[in-house]
């Protein structure tokens, strides 16, 4: 079947081929017998398998099994010494209250559910936006959002308010990070009027349901008359996902491609397990040796009664035992003395553990002093049943920027052509040198801000005051722009792809060919930009030392550069290398071909974009170097100290360099600086080399008399 019909001479709204599926927009066709619809559970429970699920769960722990065992046993009244009500109450008042528990979870899972469900949205039907359901949502269909609305299923977008076709999420809810992310519509709905955008046909061919919630290779083709059959390429970016929310942005529309729980979020739920804690498996152990010794006790014991029995008990006449008994006689002894012996583990045991956690639970929530003094939040125990394991915490894997920084960066010093600016002052924006070298249009210091400028993903944003604000993903790029805009390098105007940069007094346009995005492999984005007035074509890079300083032309000098990376990992900076180099038209014309090959295909895209821009990203003129600070935030090293005083061990996450890392550990209080504490480092690209390397530190270890080790 060809994508390049048009919508009436197709059958359904998509189908599913074995590794992707055809998403056909806007069609009224049904497809409800090919994907799901949009609703949506997190329900645990229904209420046929409540009972038995529920209670499979309870007494898939031994103990429970145990007080089962026991409470059956009592119900023989030739072996019972007690009433089995003794028992049985408690324990079906145990069951009870943990499956009424468990029960009222799941309804309120059910009440959320049904909230979201039943929410209104605007779809496109039949040409027309109606209000329905979220739960009526069906893959192809149009959906439409205002500002602060959530999104109700995964949405390729093809529309915003924005004249430049950008939107901001937050994701929050899918990744945990508070920063809003910018997203993009597609090349081939840009320009698309606004009262066009309900009538809109066409194709989107794209994989089939996945959890990678960072990872969307798709192709779009628009139909008739909006574009003739053109192949446009969509990611991750060109995406909103479900439970994101649209924010700074008066409205946005998409198409729904995933909906209910194929959506991104809903294949990552999976099925919520029963949580045990370390106490709870301890005492299930502690009841199994329990048992096995009252087994043993019980047949010594069964055994001497038995023969007691036989031996003097029937010469007794107040014993009153018949001459001959039933078959089970020989058990009914070790029996007793099994449910003598049941005090051993008491039943009151699991009535006694519920109750303290709790309380336990209870004394979190009403602790005055845990509390957000910033938004006024008190602490909250969400789960009653594993409260006491936050006592029992022995390791702390914490990521670095945003955690224990304030993911706030400030560009402070700069190496320009071998020039090192900032580090007298601290602040290479105050340098005067820097500042006579921008006034007098050094060529390598306008060349390195120029590429500051416009070698990111940044959207300018004009204020109501008339001000320049700066929309980025990344808060390295936000820094870098804004250390340009202060030294006269303004990114003032972006118009489709035609950039504007004011420099002094002069405005110099740009024309983005091609953008080639970081990725955490490469450690490098660039950017094709074509001069306007000039009608050059030129790479502007920036990146990893290491992804930057081996790709140098030959003969050019980095030695300078990797000094200069050094001395700012030394003090805790972040690092950027900064490049450019330039194009012949037909060295791009040829290179743009297999680029637009390699983006458009839905197997290994990324392999295969990568490979490409590794045609293009050599023989560099490297400018510069950048040093941004990431402050640490109010308390961190305190925090951390106390936290190890009390035997917890912490390991910190980074991309940073290892100079730096190693500095912001030290400020951190992650380790102790010399004579204090000894350092010992374990590198390695390969599984031997990091061997080699444990076996050497271990050998330190042992011979060393530091302390502490």
């Amino acid at each position: 079947m060809s994508l390049g019909g048009k919508t009436e001479e197709l059958p359904l709204i998509a189908f599913e081929a074995e590794m992707k599926r055809y998403v056909y927009i806007n069609d009224n066709e049904s497809s409800h017998e090919l994907y799901c619809d949009n609703r949506i559970s997190n329900r645990k429970y229904t209420v046929l398998n409540f009972l038995p699920k529920n209670l499979w769960e309870q007494f898939s722990r031994f103990m429970n099994q145990y007080f089962l065992l026991i409470a059956c046993l009592q119900l023989w009244s030739l072996i019972t010494p007690v009433n089995p009500a003794s028992t049985w109450g408690p324990l079906i008042f145990i069951f009870a209250v943990s499956a009424s528990k468990e029960a009222w979870d799941d309804y309120n899972r059910y009440l959320s559910d049904k909230k979201a469900n039943e929410k209104l949205v605007w779809v496109v039907r039949q040409g027309i936006r109606k209000h329905i359901q979220a739960q009526d949502i069906h893959v192809g269909n149009i959906v439409w959002l205002r500002e602060n609305d959530e999104v109700p299923c995964d949405l390729v977008l093809i529309g915003t308010s924005d004249p430049q076709g950008l939107c901001s999420v937050e994701t929050s809810a899918l990744d945990g990070e508070t920063d809003l992310k910018t997203r993009v519509i597609p090349t081939a709905c840009m320009g698309i009027d606004f009262e066009l955008l309900h009538k809109i046909k066409g194709a989107i061919e794209c994989p089939k349901p996945d959890k990678d919630i960072r990872r969307f290779d798709a192709n779009l083709r628009l139909f008739p008359p909006f574009i003739d059959n053109d192949v446009c390429p969509l990611t991750i970016k060109n995406t909103i996902l479900q439970s994101c929310y649209l924010r700074n942005t008066e409205w946005a529309c998409g198409v729904a491609i995933y909906t209910g729980n194929e959506t991104k979020l809903g294949m990552s739920r999976g099925i919520p397990e029963p949580k045990l804690t370390a106490m709870d498996a301890m005492i299930d152990k502690l009841t199994g040796a329990i048992f096995v010794f009252q087994i043993v006790v019980v047949m010594v014991l069964g055994i001497a009664g038995n023969v007691w029995k036989d031996t003097e008990a029937r010469k007794q006449w107040y014993v009153l035992y018949p001459l001959e008994g039933p078959w089970y006689e020989l058990l009914v002894i070790p029996l007793r003395f099994e449910l003598l012996c049941s005090i051993m583990i008491p039943i009151s045991i699991k009535v006694s553990l519920d109750l303290v956690k709790s309380l336990y639970a209870k004394f979190i929530d009403w602790d005055s002093e845990m509390i957000d003094y910033e938004t006024g939040i008190p602490s909250h125990a969400t789960n009653t049943a594993i409260s006491e394991d936050l006592g029992q915490v022995e390791y702390i894997m914490t990521d670095k920027t945003g955690t224990l920084t304030e993911n706030r960066m400030i560009f402070r010093r700069c190496c320009i052509s071998g020039v090192f600016y900032g580090n007298e002052s601290g602040d290479a924006l105050k340098d005067t040198r820097l500042l006579n070298a921008v006034a007098g249009s050094s060529p390598d210091v306008v060349q390195f801000l120029t590429v500051m400028a416009i070698c990111n993903t940044v959207i300018p944003m004009k204020s109501k005051t008339g001000a320049i604000l700066y929309k980025a993903q990344s808060q390295d790029e936000d820094a870098l722009v804004n250390a340009a805009a202060q030294l006269h390098m303004a990114y003032v105007n972006k118009n489709a792809n035609i950039l504007e940069i004011r420099f002094n007094s002069s405005v110099i346009k740009y024309e983005v060919l091609e953008t080639l995005e970081f990725t955490s492999d490469r450690k490098r984005m660039s950017v094709v930009v074509k001069d306007c007035q000039s009608g050059k074509i030129v790479l502007l890079s920036k990146g990893a030392d290491e992804a930057i300083l081996p790709y140098a032309y030959a003969g050019q000098q980095t030695r300078t550069f990797i000094e200069a990376v050094e001395q700012y990992g030394q003090l805790g900076l972040r690092t950027l290398c900064l490049a450019w180099r330039e194009l012949t038209e037909d060295e791009y014309q040829e290179w743009s071909l297999m680029f637009k090959e390699a983006s458009s295909t839905l197997v290994d895209r990324e392999w295969r974009i990568a490979e490409v821009c590794q045609r293009l990203e050599h023989d560099f003129e490297v400018l510069g170097v950048t040093a941004i600070e990431d402050r640490l935030q109010d308390g961190v090293p305190e925090t951390i100290e106390t936290l190890r005083k009390a035997g917890i061990n912490f390991w910190m996450l980074t991309g940073d360099k290892q100079n730096t890392a190693i500095q912001i550990a030290l400020s951190c209080n992650f380790i102790s600086p010399e004579p204090k504490g000894q350092l010992l480092l374990i590198d390695g690209k390969t599984e031997d080399e990091v061997c080699r390397s444990l076996e050497r530190v271990l050998l330190t270890m042992r011979i060393t008399s530091s302390e502490p080790k």
